[in-house]
């Protein structure tokens, strides 16, 4: 099934894919491995993403649909 990425602030920069080809009831994990596999620096993010499903923050342990929109997040700060 095919779900939708979306990378916010620094995480643009790495250029990674809009869209990813991930199998049945996947979970966020198995896509954030395959997207360190595709996008290099994305794995040194991992202990700080937030991440999104429509507009729900989700755990790694939440399974995808299709047509899901996942957002990508670093950590924000403000003042």
């Amino acid at each position: 099934m095919l779900v939708q990425i979306q990378y916010f602030s620094r995480l643009r920069d790495l250029h990674g894919p809009e869209k990813a080809e991930v199998s049945d009831e996947a979970s966020i994990e198995e896509l954030l491995n395959r997207l360190y596999a595709a996008v290099p620096g994305l794995k040194s993010w991992d202990k700080y993403l937030l991440i999104a499903v429509g507009t729900e923050y989700v755990s790694r342990e939440h399974r995808l649909a299709a047509n899901d929109l996942v957002s990508l997040m670093p950590p924000v700060q403000g003042g």
